[in-house]
């Protein structure tokens, strides 16, 4: 039964413009959602509201794959997404609820991110582990102002 819940915050150095467009364009998930020792590829991405995705993560040490997809809720510009994931594997039922808010500030981005319905085999403790793996990993990604050539 999905039970948890995990609640993170975080301000990045860049505008919001740059941390919506990491969440929504397929090359950017795959470089910086997968957590530290996982790799991911992403399947399908119609980054609308009613639109589908589909990505993979695989652990790089022993090869096993986790597959999920989901749907896209609501896409406000540089300043929310929400969408619903659902793993493949029937041991990890039910729908997980992700919300996420960019908001402007002073130097740079405030990100939070909820993410409700965690199943109950994932030990809440682990998924929050993840999620700090992959927003420093996010972090990577966006704040670096490199300029056009």
């Amino acid at each position: 039964m999905p039970t948890g819940t995990v609640r993170l915050h975080r301000v990045l150095r860049c505008p919001p413009e740059r941390v919506y467009r990491a969440f929504l364009e397929a090359e950017a998930m795959a470089k910086w959602l997968p957590p530290y020792g996982f790799t991911a590829s992403v399947e399908q991405m119609d980054a609308r509201v009613g639109g589908h995705f589909r990505m993979a993560f695989t652990n790089f040490g022993n090869g096993q794959r986790h597959s999920f997809g989901g749907e896209y809720l609501e896409l406000v510009p540089h300043s929310r997404i929400r969408y619903v994931d659902r793993f493949d594997d029937p041991g990890l039922p039910g729908e997980m609820q992700v919300s996420v808010q960019l908001t402007p500030v002073l130097c740079g981005t405030e990100l939070q991110i909820v993410q409700e319905g965690i199943p109950e085999a994932i030990p809440e403790a682990m998924c929050y582990l993840g999620w700090q793996e992959s927003l420093q990993q996010l972090a990577v990604l966006v704040e670096p102002d490199i300029p056009a050539e």
